[in-house]
């Protein structure tokens, strides 16, 4: 396994979108292994520290992809990512089996949307391996409308302590967990921006943040209905305040323009990064 290092609160890391998968939400889902790596590839030169690959969309009415055809799509990529190139790979799964044999491969980390609740041996192959383990917030999660009792933040913070909870239970250490809020996932546009400006109050968590706020719908929705193609603008905007209020690790389709987005926003908050 390709050991994951990562120096937190000195600058902001970049998780590089990786779609094996023919129906991304995105519309950048490769389906040749060598396409990938050399999309992979690029990523790397362009600045991203991870890169995260992916077999099963995750956009809403996306079918369930068997487990068969999951590794079918996702190993070759990961073997030779961690073989050829030896990049920091995170392999986007909700099976344990998927988990397993990416990890087996070299794979560094696991990036679970249901966050170890689709597949009740994830968190013991994780445990197993030592893995850093990202658990996300809002799939296969009704979040409910905000009121003043009760907002959305809460309902994040809640849902995470309990599965952090979880998986130290299970044997996951503690430290190797990374929180998401999901943004995109189960939340109106309203409670995504309201994430995104009171995202440092996941800090209570004492755990790294990572977001994803890459092209997603509420982008585009409060930029007046644009297409994903066209929210590179809307996205760095949410990735600056992200880092802003504390995100360690952006999740971004766009390497190229979001890499550089984050190390100049770090260069201001963190003025040591611009010397």
């Amino acid at each position: 396994m390709t050991s994951l290092t990562l120096d937190w609160g000195r600058r902001t890391y970049i998780m590089g979108v990786l779609n094996v998968t023919p129906d991304s939400f995105s519309g950048d889902g490769i389906m040749d292994a060598q396409a990938a790596v050399t999309r992979a590839r690029q990523m790397l030169a362009d600045g991203a520290d991870i890169i995260d690959v992916g077999g099963e969309s995750t956009r809403p009415g996306a079918q369930s992809v068997p487990l068969e055809e999951e590794l079918r799509r996702v190993m070759p990529v990961v073997q030779a990512l961690t073989g050829d190139l030896g990049a920091v790979v995170s392999v986007d799964t909700m099976k344990s089996a998927v988990a397993r044999s990416a990890l087996g491969a070299g794979a560094a980390m696991v990036n679970d949307v249901s966050a170890m609740r689709a597949d009740p041996d994830m968190a013991g192959v994780v445990a197993e391996f030592q893995a850093p383990v990202v658990v996300m917030h809002g799939y296969g999660v009704s979040t409910s409308a905000e009121s003043p009792a009760r907002g959305v933040v809460s309902e994040v913070l809640e849902f995470l302590e309990e599965r952090i909870e979880s998986a130290v239970a299970s044997g996951v250490a503690r430290e190797r967990i990374l929180v998401d809020p999901g943004f995109g996932f189960g939340k109106t546009v309203q409670q995504n921006l309201e994430i995104i400006r009171r995202l440092r109050e996941l800090r209570v968590l004492q755990l790294p943040v990572v977001i994803g706020p890459s092209r997603k719908g509420t982008i585009g929705r409060v930029l007046g209905g644009l297409p994903v193609q066209e929210r590179v603008e809307g996205t760095a905007a949410a990735v600056v305040v992200s880092i802003l209020n504390g995100a360690d690790v952006i999740r971004v389709h766009d390497v190229h323009v979001m890499a550089r987005v984050a190390r100049m926003t770090d260069a201001i908050i963190r003025p040591e990064q611009g010397e």
